[in-house]
This record gives structure tokens, sequence and C-alpha cells, in this order.
């Protein structure tokens, strides 16, 4: 259930990146000279900010779901490990009181 929302937003995110890198890949390797490139670049860069800006912000606030998710989970399952450890660790006490009033008998 998760893993395909996981693997749509990796997937997303990988052709936004592969869409930008070919992008940049272009117009460096342009026939222009640099300053007129690099200002090229940035307005480009600045386009695709702005354009994709909202389906950032919604796969950072997803991931960000999914890290606080995955947080509690594992808080969850060390409370649940470390309250299993305690009553182990109560269990052996009392065994070995038992075992020491049976022997002061």
């Amino acid at each position: 259930m998760c893993k395909k929302d996981d693997s749509s937003v990796g997937f997303g995110v990988g052709i936004l990146l592969g869409v930008v890198g070919g992008i940049v890949a272009g117009i460096l390797y342009a026939p222009r000279p640099g300053e007129e490139t690099r200002e090229q670049l940035k307005e480009t860069v600045c386009e695709l900010a702005e354009k994709h800006s909202p389906a950032v912000s919604e796969a950072k606030k997803q991931a960000l779901e999914s890290i606080d998710l995955l947080k509690y989970k594992l808080e969850k399952q060390y409370k649940k490990f470390s309250s299993m450890l305690k009553s182990r660790k109560l269990r052996k006490a009392k065994e070995l009181e038992s075992f020491m009033n049976k022997r002061e008998k």
C-alpha cells in the first residue's frame, strides 16, 4: 500500500531531475557565450522552480509525513522492546528472589 505511493513519488522526482539535467546539459553545450548561457540557465531554473513549486512542496510534505509515521512506528517498537526487557528482568529477579527464599529455609 505505502510502497506504491513511495514509488510514484520517487518516479516523479526522477522524471523532474531528468528533465532538469537535460535542460542544463543542453544549455551548457549550446554554442553561446558563457554570460548568455548563464543568464538563460538562470531564467530556466527560475521558470522550473515557479512551475514545479507546488509539486515539490507536496512531495516534501508527503516525505515528511512518511518520516513522521516511520518515527512513530520505531518509537512504538522501541517502547515495546524496552517493556519486554524490563518484564524479563523483573521475572528473573523474582525467580532469583524465590530461589534465595527457598535456599534460606
